[in-house]
């Protein structure tokens, strides 16, 4: 009951249409989601940027999945490989949740030191001492705390900047980043512009573009950015640049409730746990759908974090070397001085505005998120995890839905929707595809953005997939899935 209390909670479920579905929470979630319901409630409350979250989810699972893999005969971990294995009379459930347990508490107070109180509180609700930092690989505590920390040491120098050494400041970039556009001047159309938004308490803020360093950091099973062919994005003055910019309008003219209620639950703006973290409610679902045990929770989490890691790195080191335009300010550049069709702000429809002065459909102090466009976030993260929840569970269907209730809208609220509305997905792929277009709907990302993450995206969620299996059954000739 607690997992379906948290969904209720972060993504309102359609509690009936889970009902037909035929599922049934379990009493006791194991410690995989356990701690993974843990990290989610970290990430909302400290509020990373969405490469962050990736790494942080990954780092969290790794640590989980190579304590876990010392209980397991074939399992090998991802930086002692099969050094820490322990023999068959140690491998009970009981071993592996304690050890899953003392990994994912160092994990999470290495990622998330402000919140130690919170994590030292679920560690004595767990009956454990999270002091103990003992290195004897005979108990489980010493598997997860050794486990984890050779995890930690080697992500501490992967280039993510976590620790500040590279430059002052927690994952702050150490490249030299300088936008070309200022938040008054379109100086090059071609380049991302940060904007000046609200802060949402009367001021005003000045973007600054998150993360540019991130396609530095060391990935999962990426080799490199340049691995996987992408076409350009279209310059300004070029057929393709005005046709993506009139698409947008297009949407924006034409918005349904549905569409908005799309663009909003995807959006996974600030309060959230952004793009990678709902992925992560979503394998949660799975678990429990099909009744995983922590042996198969510990892989699936790991697999699918580490898919959008990868996700991570690779879209924002493509953001990094196109520093792309968003439609915002093209449109803006394009469309100057001159009346379009299009959203007229929260509660006015469709009508004129000046194009120098239009909005996307998202919150005052959201407009459009501080980076670059190319290509979209949204469209790689759900590409990678969608694919590597397919390939895990033997199957796409997904069969989830998710009911945004009547007038529940953060842009317009008591108004949007007019009543309520069913999100479902019969397959990963249908959701992984609606939360790309989504981003379309709002106004954030132009069709190349969106369709060349979704592309790539599959091939990053196969490639770590592929990873993956080898460390879960490394023995040549064994049949490598995802189960145990």
């Amino acid at each position: 009951m607690e997992l379906l209390k948290l969904l209720l909670k972060v993504v309102p479920l359609s509690l009936a249409s889970l009902v037909a579905m035929g599922v049934e929470a379990e009493a006791s979630p194991s410690a995989v989601i356990e701690w993974n319901n843990v990290i989610l409630e970290a990430i909302r409350v400290t509020h990373p940027g969405p490469p962050m979250v990736a790494r942080m989810l990954a780092v969290s699972h790794t640590c989980m999945y190579d304590a876990w893999a010392a209980y397991d005969a074939d399992a090998i971990g991802t930086r002692l490989g099969s050094a820490l294995r322990r023999p068959e009379g140690e491998r009970t459930d009981a071993n592996k949740t304690k050890a899953i347990n003392y990994a994912a508490y160092r994990a999470a107070v290495d990622l998330f030191p402000s919140e130690k109180p919170v994590f030292d509180a679920k560690m004595a609700s767990l009956g454990y001492n999270p002091i103990s930092g003992t290195n004897d690989m005979a108990t489980p505590e010493g598997i997860g705390n050794v486990a984890c920390k050779a995890v930690l040491d080697f992500r501490h120098a992967d280039g993510s900047n976590q620790l500040g050494d590279l430059a002052p400041g927690a994952y702050s970039d150490y490249t030299g980043y300088q936008p070309v556009n200022t938040p008054d001047s379109i100086i090059d159309p071609n380049h991302w512009q940060p904007l000046r938004v609200s802060n949402g308490h009367g001021g005003t803020v000045n973007q600054k573009f998150i993360a540019p360093h991130w396609g530095n950091v060391v990935p999962f099973a990426l080799k490199s950015l340049q691995q996987y062919k992408i076409k350009a994005p279209s310059l300004a003055g070029s057929m393709g640049y005005l046709e993506q910019a009139r698409e947008i309008l297009s949407y924006s003219a034409t918005l349904t409730d549905v569409q908005k209620v799309i663009a909003e639950y995807w959006a996974d703006g600030p309060n959230s746990e952004l793009p990678p973290g709902h992925w992560s409610l979503f394998a949660q679902f799975v678990s429990e759908r099909d009744g995983y045990n922590v042996d198969k929770d510990a892989k699936l989490f790991f697999a699918m974090n580490n898919a959008l890691f990868d996700a991570s790195v690779w879209t924002w080191g493509i953001k990094r070397q196109y520093d792309y335009v968003r439609p915002v300010s093209a449109i803006h550049y394009l469309f100057n001085g001159q009346t379009v069709k299009a959203w007229g702000g929260a509660y006015q429809g469709t009508r004129d505005v000046l194009g120098g002065s239009w909005n996307p459909y998202q919150a005052s102090t959201v407009v459009t998120p501080p980076f670059a466009e190319y290509v979209s976030g949204h469209s790689t993260y759900s590409a990678s995890a969608a694919e590597v929840l397919k390939l895990f569970t033997g199957s796409d269907v997904f069969g989830y839905g998710v009911t945004i209730g009547k007038g529940t809208s953060r842009v317009e609220p008591g108004s949007v929707p007019a009543a309520d509305i069913l999100l479902s997905w019969a397959t990963f792929t249908d959701a992984s595809d609606e939360a790309g277009i989504s981003r379309r709907y709002g106004g954030i990302h132009f069709r190349d953005g969106d369709m060349e993450g979704r592309r790539v995206g599959h091939l990053i969620g196969s490639e770590a997939w592929k990873k993956a299996k080898k460390l879960f059954a490394p023995h040549a000739g064994r049949d490598n899935d995802g189960s145990t």
